[in-house]
């Protein structure tokens, strides 16, 4: 989902903070979920601040070979939004992601969220009672209520590796995969044999010179 937000007063009055009632850091599924809810209690004063221009979280950083889901996609969905046209028990990434995108635009949250906004400080005053938020961007918010919706697969985990610095050949970490880079012909190492790797090994194995799984 592409869409921009309308034009953000606090753009022009980056030390006026926009004043909302909650705030919710994270469009994957659980700050989306958050969202609508909101919507759907009748409580609109509310914002969502997603770091990246789009929705998804893990389903949109994620896109590596075979990403899917490893639960079935009738129960990974939202209770209140069931989704009968999954084409597989276990949906792949790109179905996944337009699940959400669907949601956004049926339940109509689109214009509670602000794309660009990566949060760098969160601080409590207790004599307002309101959370002072402020954004990489330099937007800031005042909000009565903070929920973190930023969930554990936000930023890759890459193991430090004594030499790692000085391999000649291409190294990324399956969340930033490399579609661009060829790996016909290439000899491969893959380090851990979790989630992701269960699903992007079988898809690299027949492309490539030689696969070494550790």
């Amino acid at each position: 989902m592409n869409a921009r937000m309308p034009h953000d007063v606090t753009a022009d009055h980056p030390s006026a903070p926009a004043e909302t009632d909650i705030a919710i850091i994270g469009t994957g599924f659980a700050g989306l979920g958050m969202a609508i809810r909101l919507r759907q209690s009748g409580l609109t004063d509310f914002l969502v601040a997603e770091k990246a221009d789009s929705v998804g979280g893990t389903w949109r950083d994620n896109h590596y070979p075979g990403c899917a889901c490893d639960v079935q996609s009738h129960v990974y969905s939202f209770s209140f939004a069931p989704n009968p046209r999954w084409s597989r028990m276990f949906a792949r990434q790109p179905e996944i992601r337009a699940y959400l995108d669907d949601c956004v635009r049926r339940f109509g949250v689109e214009r509670h969220l602000r794309f660009g906004h990566e949060l760098t400080s969160a601080i409590y005053d207790d004599t307002r009672r309101r959370w002072h938020l402020r954004f990489a961007n330099g937007q800031q918010w005042s909000a009565r209520v903070l929920i973190s919706a930023m969930g554990g697969l936000s930023r890759a985990s890459t193991p430090n590796i004594p030499g790692i610095e000085t391999f000649k050949g291409r190294a990324f970490h399956s969340q930033h995969w490399d579609h661009g880079y060829p790996l016909e012909g290439k000899r491969v190492a893959v380090i851990g044999t979790g989630a992701s790797a269960i699903q992007f090994v079988p898809q690299i194995a027949p492309r490539v010179a030689h696969l070494d799984l550790f």
